[in-house]
């Protein structure tokens, strides 16, 4: 049912747990499936001067799906600049993580909703 990839992200998740001292923090939830995700961002400079992810961390309340996605989304942003991790789509998760049930796809979108959110709470306290 699940790819290895999956699996492997659900068993040991990558930057699960808060940031210490994060910058910005953006929480989502899907009522009808239960899924809460919040995504924590650190945010320092490059040298070109642009902002860019430092650090990154997760906690999900959720399934499978849920926990392998928060972690796989924090994977594909860390180190990347802001404007960069602004582009990353479910596609890009799902296809990262092999692929999900059509079920659990609404799990890749929750994690870039989070990601963004985090993103805008950052800019906009900046």
């Amino acid at each position: 049912m699940y790819s290895k990839e999956v699996m492997d992200h659900f068993q040991s998740p990558r930057h699960m747990g808060p940031v210490d001292n994060s910058d910005a923090v953006g929480s989502v939830g899907n009522p009808v499936c239960g899924d809460m995700m919040k995504i924590y961002l650190k945010v320092s400079r490059n040298e070109a001067g642009e902002e860019m992810i430092e650090k990154i961390g997760f906690e999900t309340l959720g399934c499978v799906a849920a926990i392998a996605t928060s972690s796989m989304i924090t994977e594909l942003a860390e180190g990347k600049t802001l404007d960069v991790a602004m582009k990353i789509e479910f596609k890009d998760v799902e296809k990262a993580l092999g692929s999900l049930p059509p079920i659990k796809v609404h799990c890749a979108d929750l994690s870039v909703r989070a990601l963004r959110k985090a993103i805008e709470e950052y800019r906009k306290a900046a």
